[in-house]
């Protein structure tokens, strides 16, 4: 258990620092980590731990504590949830206090504008990877493809969406 404790330590603190545009962004070497180089899980079970916790109240990156648990149970919770969370925390406190101290420098906005599309991109590739793993079939595709069109064009709450689903999921699909 110790051996994997370390593991989940050096790969969450990792991703701890690469997590631009929030922490869907690191979900497809979150996914490779834990999925394909450590065989923790399969690759069902990382979409239904993401599912899960996106469903759950709190922070969007509530996956890292139910990864942690479903290797290490407690333990890995806490080291799971220091590791992603603390050097990030560290890095965001340090880097604010930096980026206002330079405020005024025209290179500032060359930055922002640059990690738009990078962030875009991250995040897109974390949603191709989790629909990739839970869809099996049309039905589940075609569910996919209607709350991406519908939570795009469509100021609908995300609960209505969860809740549409909930009820597929209840007739036996």
């Amino acid at each position: 258990m110790t051996d994997n404790l370390l593991s989940l330590a050096a790969i969450f603190s990792q991703l701890s620092l690469l997590a631009f545009g929030g922490g869907n962004s690191i979900l497809p070497e979150m996914q490779r980590q834990v999925v394909q180089v450590h065989d923790w899980m399969s690759n069902a079970d990382f979409s239904a731990l993401f599912a899960l916790a996106q469903a759950a109240p709190g922070p969007n990156m509530m996956v890292v504590t139910l990864i942690g648990w479903h290797v290490a149970g407690w333990p890995g919770v806490l080291v799971t949830s220091i590791a992603k969370f603390g050097p990030s925390s560290l890095v965001t406190v340090a880097a604010l206090h930096a980026w206002e101290r330079f405020k005024d420098r025209p290179w500032r906005r060359f930055i922002q504008l640059g990690l738009v599309p990078i962030t875009a991109g991250l995040v897109a590739a974390s949603a191709l990877l989790i629909a990739q793993a839970s869809d099996r079939t049309w039905l589940l595709t075609a569910i996919t493809a209607a709350v991406a069109v519908l939570s795009y064009r469509t100021r609908l709450h995300p609960l209505w969406l969860l809740a549409g689903g909930a009820l597929v999921g209840l007739t036996g699909f």
